[in-house]
């Protein structure tokens, strides 16, 4: 099982946007880990899932569900913080989790990694078997 040290060490060492994942606290880092975890095991339920794959879609998930995202993601246009900022969401600015499956975020990098690890090229439509 993935732990959310390793998962720590990996997202910071591969991942070039990581302030989500860094400034989420341990309880929702596991949450994250879990649903990545789960999302892969349903989507690909064949394969070996590596554990970069499980920490690549854990830091997708951090960014796509992360407190800003998650008040777009809830309807809200705009808000503001007095002598802090204001923010107000461009329309289809970022990929809006509303109304998409979990499975929709798998990126093909974590194809890519799952593929590896099976032996197979694992494309966002279908499986190809690699002979080697």
């Amino acid at each position: 099982m993935a732990t959310i040290q390793e998962a720590d060490q990996y997202i910071s060492l591969n991942v070039i946007d990581n302030t989500d994942w860094v400034e989420a606290d341990a309880d929702k880092k596991q949450r994250i880990l879990n649903v990545s975890l789960r999302t892969l095991a349903r989507k690909y339920p064949k394969y070996k899932i590596p554990d970069p794959a499980i920490f690549e879609l854990a830091s997708t998930f951090a960014t796509v569900f992360n407190d800003t995202n998650k008040l777009q993601n809830q309807g809200i246009a705009g808000f503001s913080i007095t002598g802090v900022g204001s923010f107000t969401y461009k329309e289809n600015n970022v990929r809006n989790a509303a109304g998409l499956s979990l499975e929709d975020f798998i990126t093909q990098e974590v194809r890519s990694l799952i593929g590896e690890a099976n032996g197979i090229e694992l494309g966002s439509r279908n499986v190809k078997v690699v002979v080697m």
